[in-house]
């Protein structure tokens, strides 16, 4: 039987800047396997391979994508063997809190010609500090994006019912989870369902609600989505449940979906860019806009709406086109690491790693 395979972020390109959250799925790993080495497609590669052989196993594996490029891995995890993967990205790794017996580093830069990477050395710093420098373009869009969604906002705020937005909080907490706990602490994962990518937006919902009853949240900007989740979040927590976090993927300070898996459920802001509609029998809407919003508002602001919307899709699709551009210089880069390759070690490095967590896999049976 084929393992289960979730897929999801640990990093985003943010308003903030890059955010990463990757130290939450690694917490209760006996064992790290920290990718080094300047190719990000060798790394990825090693990755997909790992996830690929253990699903097909059995294993449950979490495929941790990159925001830099959704086709690429930043991390597999296989939580029943209590072992990850990951690249060595200095946002991932520098801050990890995790005791030293657990890191295992495999240096797949042996694999490389260090001559022809030596002179090639001006040509890798000017490729990355002009990427850099995009980046730091792109997380300046996304934060004047956030400040024109913050005016957005403040409209629907201003004719918010809080009153009606508490009740309707305490009505979903109750429905969600009645008088159930268990004696016991919870773990809380926090993660991003989706990220700006230099092709767009993309989120992994259908992938991480499959199974589950679906609670679809919509409403406008500033009509509560949020606040609600990080509330019933916290009641999960503090009843003992595992909950799973999903953060914004723009604003890693917003909340875009909670879920309790033993509790079956998934709750989570269906709203652009990741909009759907019911399509299971199960599917509940959450409107917050008809609950908490006062009656008219949309039509009495349309025209100032339709200005602050245009505004802040032309930024975004502005910060989007940064994004475009520090992937192209990406595989530049990429061009020059593959050219300096030996595939032949970079085999036999799969192949010991591999074998290696095979063994493990065959002792945990």
């Amino acid at each position: 039987m084929v393992g289960t395979i979730k897929d999801f972020y640990a990093g985003g390109n943010t308003a903030h800047g890059f955010v990463s959250l990757m130290e939450s799925s690694l917490q209760g790993l006996d064992r790290i396997y920290i990718l080094l080495g300047p190719s990000d497609t060798v790394k990825s590669d090693l990755i997909q391979s790992m996830a690929k052989v253990m699903t097909s196993f059995g294993y449950e594996c979490w495929r941790i994508h990159s925001a830099a490029d959704n086709e690429s891995l930043d991390s597999v995890v296989i939580p029943l063997l209590k072992i990850g993967m990951i690249v060595g990205k200095d946002d991932y790794i520098n801050n990890l809190v995790l005791t030293e017996g657990t890191l295992q580093y495999i240096d797949l830069g042996d694999a490389c010609d260090l001559t022809f990477l030596n002179q090639q050395q001006e040509t890798i710093t000017r490729l990355n500090d002009q990427m850099e420098q995009i980046y730091q373009q792109a997380y300046a869009g996304f934060a004047e994006a956030l400040r024109i969604h913050d005016e957005w906002e403040a409209l629907y705020i201003a004719h918010m019912n809080f009153q009606e937005a508490n009740e309707l909080t305490n009505e979903y907490v109750d429905t969600l989870y009645g008088d159930r706990r268990l004696q016991k602490e919870s773990r809380v994962d926090h993660r991003f369902l989706g990220a700006a990518t230099h092709t767009g937006a993309v989120d992994y919902v259908p992938n991480l609600t499959q199974g589950l009853k679906r609670y679809l949240m919509k409403g406008r900007p500033g009509s509560g989505k949020s606040t609600m989740l990080k509330k019933i979040a916290a009641a999960g927590i503090e009843r003992g449940f595992d909950i799973e976090i999903y953060h914004c993927g723009f604003d890693s300070n917003s909340l875009d979906m909670v879920i309790a898996r033993d509790l079956g459920f998934a709750i989570f802001d269906s709203t652009a860019p990741h909009e759907y509609f019911p399509d299971r029998a199960t599917d509940v809407v959450v409107d917050m806009y008809t609950r908490c919003i006062d009656p008219g508002t949309d039509e009495v602001h349309a025209e100032v709406i339709g200005v602050i919307k245009e505004r802040y899709s032309t930024q975004m699709q502005q910060s989007i086109q940064y994004l475009t551009q520090a992937k192209a210089i990406q595989d530049e880069l990429e061009e020059i690491y593959t050219h300096s390759l030996d595939c032949s070690i970079i085999d036999r490095i799969k192949d010991e790693i591999q074998h290696e967590i095979t063994d493990i896999a065959a002792l945990a049976k």
